[in-house]
Formats: structure tokens, sequence, C-alpha cells
């Protein structure tokens, strides 16, 4: 039989090839890995083995360990380095002792000491350089792997990043530290009393209130409502008078929401005040018209989501509503205030208005004025739109008991004079504010034609002479005013600050005059940026034989005249006084505040209030 060679080759290559695959099936099967994680794979491709890792700390507390062992040192030793010490030159001990120094005042400027600082609030002054030595010691303390004795227990243990410092500076092991932290939470629980009152002081103080002793029950109880007004499903048969403090206090805190609202919703009340809406959506005004059927007084504050809606469902209930103010309610077109005043025009008695800057133009003020015709109250300041229109409406009111303005445009004077003169005659109440260019043809009108005032406000005008002040009080048939505002009434040229040949605003002559008038009676006195009082008018009108019995709150702010003295005249001829402001007054630095007085201003005001809540 003849074989071919070349056959025979290529079968014996072809065996040797399957003979190879089979060893790598083999050799793969007896090899099965699992995945890699992402890890694995980023460590392999950067060449980072973790059994080197591992090695290398292994080495690294080896070193540790022999350096500890190596620093460790003997009697002998201790000795040679005592010897070394003693015979220290002067010159190297200068040398360190000056390298320490840089060392710590370097530490000093850091952030690192000044956070430290303040941390420590309770120690005494003059730890500056303990606090540095001990940040200085920190900086050289074995780093974390390193092994170290613990300072309360002598352990030896290893040194982390959260290893704490014991109370001599070293270091603690992990037991000793938690030890240490559980006494330090001990003490402060033992130190811990109650808490301080200062924040809630400076706010009673801005109130003009100085708490002496105790509250009372009613207030005590009011304030614990207050502060758990969160677990209270209802008020019960609060008087109106408690709920209205209520919601003063809740609006001061930010706390009224349509939860705590559903508090004052009673179907048996006739009157609902809402110092802060401004957490308050359209549907909760709705709803308190729905939930209080017999409103007759409305005092809704900050009602930003006041809309139309809500006034058309007002009407729509039939409600007979006397007194109603509202505030900031900028989303009410002139459209619906028409309306509302054609419907309840009638039955108003009292109507305030502030804040609006999208409606209640002329034309709108004169739909009130021949709809509202048995107003006695009208109150409407910071309203945009109004101007002269405004003021000739509202002289044709016949019954305004109450009258305050406020205006943002500038106005005719004379139209100003036309509505003060018509309602003069039953006026109780006047406040004019905003009006720059009012001249002494309005403080004459005043002169003649009121009869009944109790409170006045006349404020932010520069026009108006003091001899116009002066002639208003001099034999005015008015009796005392009890409330009187004449602040900012003064000269705006800032070059001229002595007092001009013809003083403007309210000045030395019109001050003597106001408290010769109203001084028996006057219960609140504002004069607070009359610049041009002089400090003579001041001494003359709390002299040592004047008294001023009724006198509770004076603002006497930017005076720059008044000082210890004058204050303390102050208080001598003003026994019931319980609040005075004194703001700009730089030169009120050690005056005594009496007993149940607020100083408010002043650069020593806070030893005042530190004395009193002690």
């Amino acid at each position: 039989m003849e074989f071919d060679d070349s056959s025979v080759g290529s079968r014996v290559k072809w065996n040797a090839k399957v003979a190879r695959v089979l060893a790598q099936r083999r050799q793969t099967r007896n090899s099965i890995r699992g995945p890699h994680s992402a890890l694995t794979d980023f460590l392999a491709s950067n060449n980072i083995s973790a059994a080197q890792i591992h090695q290398d700390h292994q080495r690294r507390l080896r070193e540790a360990e022999q350096q500890a062992a190596a620093e460790s040192p003997s009697d002998a030793t201790e000795t040679h380095n005592a010897e070394e010490r003693t015979v220290e030159s002067p010159e190297q001990r200068t040398k360190r002792k000056r390298k320490e120094s840089a060392t710590l005042q370097k530490i000093k400027q850091s952030k690192e000491f000044a956070r430290r600082k303040a941390r420590r609030t309770d120690e005494p002054d003059g730890d500056d350089d303990i606090i540095a030595r001990e940040l200085m010691y920190e900086k050289s303390r074995p780093l974390p792997g390193q092994l170290e004795n613990c300072e309360i227990c002598s352990k030896r243990f290893t040194v982390t990043a959260y290893s704490k410092t014991g109370p001599n500076g070293g270091l603690l092991c992990k037991k000793c530290s938690q030890d240490l932290a559980d006494d330090e939470k001990k003490s402060k629980a033992r130190r811990s009393g109650p808490r301080s009152s200062r924040r809630q002081n400076q706010s009673n103080l801005l109130d003009g209130i100085v708490q002496q002793g105790a509250l009372s029950l009613v207030e005590m109880c009011t304030k614990k409502v207050a502060d758990n007004i969160n677990d209270i499903d209802e008020f019960g048969d609060l008087p109106s008078q408690l709920l209205s403090r209520l919601s003063r206090i809740l609006s001061k805190r930010r706390a009224l929401t349509p939860r705590t609202l559903n508090l004052f919703l009673r179907s048996d009340l006739d009157s609902i005040d809402i110092y802060d809406s401004a957490k308050l959506e359209t549907d909760d005004f709705q709803k308190i018209f729905t939930f209080i059927p017999a409103l007759t007084h409305v005092n809704l504050r900050f009602a930003g989501q006041l809309k139309d809606r809500v006034l058309e469902y007002m009407l729509d209930k039939n409600l007979q509503v006397k007194h109603l103010q509202l505030d900031a309610a900028n989303l009410v077109s002139d459209a619906y205030w028409r309306r509302v005043f054609h419907i309840l025009g009638p039955q108003l008695e009292s109507l305030k208005l502030s804040n609006l800057d999208f409606a209640l133009d002329d034309e709108t003020v004169e739909a009130m004025c021949k709809s509202c015709r048995a107003l006695r109250c009208l109150k409407l300041k910071q309203c945009w739109k109004m101007s002269d229109g405004s003021l000739r409406a509202i002289s044709t009111l016949p019954s305004l008991e109450h009258l305050s303005l406020g205006f943002v445009q500038a106005i005719e004077p004379e139209n100003l004079l036309e509505a003060v003169s018509g309602a003069a005659s039953h006026l109780r109440t006047l406040s004019l504010e905003g009006f720059a260019n009012a001249d002494d043809r309005l403080l004459k009108t005043i002169h003649e034609k009121c009869r009944l005032l109790t409170k006045l406000r006349f404020s932010d005008n520069s026009v108006c002479t003091d001899q116009g002040f002066a002639n208003l009080f001099t034999n005015w048939s008015n009796p005392p005013l009890e409330f009187v505002d004449l602040s900012s009434t003064r000269d705006m040229d800032n070059t001229n600050l002595d007092d001009p040949t013809e003083a403007i605003g309210l000045a030395s002559q019109g001050f003597a005059a106001l408290m010769k008038h109203s001084g028996a009676m006057v219960q609140k006195l504002n004069i607070a940026s009359c610049r041009h009082v002089s400090r003579s008018a001041f001494e003359e009108v709390f002299s040592e034989d004047k008294r001023y019995p009724n006198l509770q709150e004076l603002d006497v702010s930017f005076h720059t005249t008044m000082d210890d003295y004058l204050v303390g005249r102050i208080f001598r001829c003003c026994p019931a006084i319980k609040k005075v402001v004194a703001f700009a007054c730089f030169n009120i630095r050690d005056v005594q505040v009496p007993l149940g007085v607020a100083l408010i201003g002043g650069l020593r005001a806070q030893d005042s209030i530190d004395s009193r809540a002690d």
C-alpha cells in the first residue's frame, strides 16, 4: 500500500491543533473567575495592587513601632538629655524661644485659632497662648496609622483621624474618648439652667414693654397657648380680646397658617382680626365669611391673596359689615371696590384701606364718598392712585370724626385745606402724612376750625414754619391733646445745619407752645427729627418746676442736643413715663434709667436692659 507524504503531514498537524484546543479548554475550566468590579478594574488599570497596599500599611506600622521603641528614652538617655538642656547656651535658648514665639504668633493668626477661641466662650480672657500651644502640639502629634500611648490609661493604640485630645494635650484611646465625652455631656446637663431671655427682653423693649416681676396668669396662659399652637384643636369660648391677643402673637411669629386660622373661626363671633394674612390663600379668606355669618368687624392685614371672587362671595352672604379694614389687597379691582361701596356703603361706619398700588383711583374714591355717607372713620394710607380728585371727594363726607390720610402723589395745598375744612367741625382725630408742600395755612385752618381734637399727627413736612406751629397752639380753643406726632417737620437743606433765620418745622417756640397747651394731658409725644429745637428750649420745658403727669411715651430721636442731663430731667418731670425713644442721640451714655422705663437708643441702653432683666 502506498501512502502520500503530504496527506500524512496534514493529518499530523491537524491532530496537534486539536490537542492544543482541548488543552486550552481544560485549563479554562480549571480557572473559572467571577465578574470584576469597577474598583478592581480601576486599580488594575492604574497598576494599583491591594496586596501591595496591605504590605505598605504593615510596613508603616512596623516602622512606627521601631521609631517609638527607639525614641522611648532610658534613664541614662534622660539624664544625658537633662544634662544637655542644662548646658544649653544663652544664644541657643534665645534662638529657641524666638522660634517658638514666632510659631505661636503665626498660629494666632490662623482661622483654626479663631474658631477654637470662639468656641471657648466660658473661659476667661488671656488664654490665647494656651490655645496656640495646644494647636502647635496637635500639629506635631503622631499621624494616623502610628502607635501612641493613651494619656489616661497608658494603653497602646493606633492613632486615627478621629483620635481625641486629652485634658493635658495627649491623645486618648477609643474607650477613654467615649468616657470623656459622656462626662462632658453630664457636666453640661448639670450646668444648664433656664434659657436666657435676653432676646425676648430686647424685643419687649422695642415694643415699650418693661416687665416687672412675673407675668399675669392670663398673659402666661396666652403665651403657653401660642407656644403649643400646633397641638391645639380649638380655643373653646375664649373672648374676642384674648383671640385678638393670640392673633397678634401668632402674626408676630409668622405662625398664622390655614390650619391655625381654623381656630379663630366660630359662628358666635362678630369680629375677625388677622394681623398677618400672608400665608393664607384665596379659599381661606372665603372660609372666614362662611364660618362667621354674623361678622360686623373685619380686619385683615397683608391680605395679598384676597381677590374679586372673595368680595363677591361676601356680598352674596349679605353680611352686616360695619367696620372694614383691609391691607395690601392689591388683587381687588376698581370695579369690585365700587360694587362693595355701592352695596355695603349705607351700613359702613369705618373704612380703613392701606398699601394699595393697583386700584382705588380718584373715580373709585368719589364712588365711595357718594355711597358711604355714614362714615365716621376714614383711613386711606399709601394708596398710590389717589390724587387731588380724592381730596375733593373726601371734603363732601358730612359725618367724619376720624380722618387719616397718607398720600404718595403730590397734591395742591388748596385741596387739602378744603378736605380738612369740610370735616373739621366734627373731627376728633386728624392724621396727615406725606403732604410735603402743605404750608402754614393748614395750621391756621386747624387752629380756627378744629375744636374737638384729641389726636393730631402732621409729619414729613418741610414748608410749615416754627411760627406757624407756635400760632397753632397759642390761645387754641381746642382741649389739650392726648396724642401728638409732629415728627420730621424740619428744614431739608442739609447745608444749613444751624438754626435758619426763620426756623422750618417744629422748633423752639412751637415746642414750648405745644407743651404749654397740651402738656397737662398729653400721653404720647413724637418730635423725632425736629432738629431745630434748641437745648435751652428742652431745659425750659423740662425744668425743675414742670410736671407732665400723663406723658407715657416720648420720642426725641435725632436730637443731637439730647444728653444724660436732659434725659434725667425728662424722667423727673414725667412720673408716668414708660418709654423714651432716643435713636442717634449719641450724647446719651450713662443715664440712670428708672425701674419700669424703656430707654430705646443711646450708647449704653443695653446696660439698662441687662440690669432690669436680672
